[in-house]
């Protein structure tokens, strides 16, 4: 008798484990259909019926409860020796704002991974601050004053230096240097954190063109892009992006680009590390405040 196909054997395996062909799919990331067909074939090559299929889910037959000891043991003495020739890699869960993820960390997780081919860096793009243990997040990245959270360490990647962007047809018609009053005459763009109208009402201003509202910077500076007004994003944003800078706010006080984590092991030090070490990152660390 000819040996069985190894993948009829791992969806065997799985179903003989769960019990049910539908559980054995999601398992596998397969279809339930595509998975008691194989059994089937399987039980066809070998002469043998493996399973009594039921309404509601399936038992062994003696037969199948015999041969299933073997190969799920033999499965695993597979996976154990493919797993040491393997290179361990390990997880890092990176929280961050969607604006950041999309504009400054995307272009550079091909320079991560190749520097870190041993880390999986998952990134979970959110605006809120996480529950670490909860959410099974190892690193926080956040815009905002200078965290105080007990029991957190956090470094400063970059204060939020504020800039006007428009794409460069748009930003013809205002000169060379134009003021804030100059801006307030013109079509703005605003993102969810209302910088524009913080901005104004400090200098006494108030818009007397249209003001366009975004809940995100991306969104602020793909609307630039397309020539639809001026947008105020964090300089950190900008890269390659072709848009033209009209105008630099006033310093933001304590605003920044903080890094958050509740400990430190091998593998978030190492995108700790990479993070800080980006150009045009100015980072500083600090300790954890409790």
């Amino acid at each position: 008798m000819r040996l069985p196909n190894l993948n009829a054997l791992r969806m065997f395996d799985a179903a003989a484990r769960h019990l049910n062909f539908g559980r054995a799919a999601e398992e596998l990331h397969l279809t339930q259909g595509a998975v008691a067909q194989q059994v089937r074939r399987l039980e066809a090559d070998l002469g043998h019926k493996l399973f009594h299929r039921h309404a509601r889910g399936l038992t062994l037959t003696d037969t199948g409860r015999s041969y299933h000891a073997p190969v799920r043991q033999a499965l695993a003495l597979i996976r154990d020796a493919t797993d040491k020739l393997a290179p361990t890699v390990q997880r890092v869960t990176l929280s961050v704002p969607p604006s950041f993820a999309a504009k400054w960390l995307v272009p550079r997780l091909t320079e991560f991974e190749a520097a870190h081919p041993d880390l999986d860096l998952r990134v979970v793009a959110e605006e809120s601050l996480t529950d670490f243990k909860r959410d099974g997040i190892d690193i926080a990245i956040r815009q905002g004053a200078r965290p105080r959270e007990a029991g957190l360490q956090s470094a400063l990647l970059a204060p939020v230096e504020l800039v006007a962007v428009a794409a460069a047809d748009a930003a013809l018609t205002l000169g060379d240097s134009p003021d804030l009053a100059d801006l307030a005459r013109m079509t703005l763009i605003q993102d969810g954190h209302r910088h524009w109208d913080r901005l104004l009402r400090q200098a006494g201003l108030a818009t007397t063109g249209r003001l366009l509202q975004f809940n995100q910077t991306a969104l602020a500076m793909d609307a630039a892009l397309n020539g639809q007004g001026i947008a105020l994003v964090p300089r950190i944003f900008l890269g390659a992006q072709p848009l033209r800078i009209l105008w630099q706010a006033p310093p933001q006080d304590d605003l920044g680009f903080h890094v958050l984590w509740p400990g430190t092991d091998g593998r978030t030090k190492a995108v700790i590390d990479w993070l800080l070490a980006q150009p045009g990152i100015r980072s500083t660390r600090r300790p954890d405040p409790a």
